[in-house]
């Protein structure tokens, strides 16, 4: 993750109005903006956000911010202009880096910072993130997140807000899909059906375990085939044979590797 603090020259202050976030693997970008920016101070694409005491921008908002201050990848001269620039393809970072971000619209810039750089306030507020996400056999969905809470969340209750939630919760691969979002801020279904943080933890029941509690039932439970032979004192093939049996079931299918409840193995052990 690369990050940027926004400045805007046309106002009287010396810190940042926000900070961009770019996500090199998924070349997505994250905007959050800073609390005491008031609405008519906000560059006019967030003013209603501001309005709303919104200040983390969606990702799709926050192209659309990034994509106004950039070549459009469509331009008729775009191969020249790349060749210029020496830029082996076409890429709305570094396309963005180079300009520093200005453009025509407003006075607004970036400038790059380390990590370290983050306000502490912004660093909180990513915190609420996601962190990890799972669909229970119910079909509502677990959600850990970076501050160490996990939450239940009931899909039904966000259908009003995301249509397309209905089709989710109605074909099980798809509910099977989901994974966390770019940073956290999301999680996502089928690639392309996204729920925001805010909404997850808006409607989230929140549960009497930790996301530590998780990955330390992981760590001591989950067993690789390895170690449940040595646990049944059996070869591979034997062990193979009592997963034919249905004796044992094991909690992950690789093509090279399975890996197995701790507490399982051990219950057929003293069978």
């Amino acid at each position: 993750m690369k990050s940027y603090a926004i400045y805007d020259g046309d106002l009287d202050r010396g810190s940042a109005i926000g900070y961009l976030f770019y996500y090199e693997k998924s070349q997505s970008f994250i905007i959050e903006l800073c609390e005491d920016l008031g609405e008519w101070d906000a560059p006019l694409l967030f003013q209603g956000l501001v309005r709303k005491k919104i200040y983390t921008v969606s990702e799709d908002i926050s192209l659309m911010w990034v994509k106004e201050r950039v070549i459009p990848s469509g331009r008729q001269n775009i191969g020249s202009i790349l060749k210029n620039y020496k830029l082996k393809e076409y890429s709305e970072m570094a396309l963005l880096s180079l300009s520093k971000g200005r453009c025509s619209q407003d006075n607004c810039y970036i400038e790059e910072i380390s990590e370290t750089d983050i306000p502490e306030n912004i660093k909180e507020r990513m915190r609420k993130n996601v962190r990890e996400c799972f669909p229970t056999e119910d079909k509502q969905l677990v959600c850990m997140f970076n501050d160490n809470t996990v939450r239940k969340v009931d899909l039904t209750k966000l259908v009003d807000k995301y249509m397309d939630i209905s089709y989710v919760l109605k074909n099980r691969k798809l509910l099977d899909s989901v994974k966390v979002g770019v940073g956290g801020y999301s999680v996502v279904f089928n690639e392309s059906i996204k729920i925001q943080v805010s909404d997850l933890r808006a409607i989230g029941l929140l549960l009497p375990l930790t996301a530590n509690d998780f990955h330390n039932f992981v760590y001591r439970n989950v067993v690789n085939t390895t170690k449940a032979c040595d646990t049944l004192q059996c070869s591979r093939q034997n062990l193979s044979y009592l997963v034919k049996e249905e004796k044992i079931k094991p909690v992950i299918c690789g093509s090279k590797e399975k890996l197995y409840l701790k507490g399982e193995i051990e219950r057929v052990l003293n069978d």
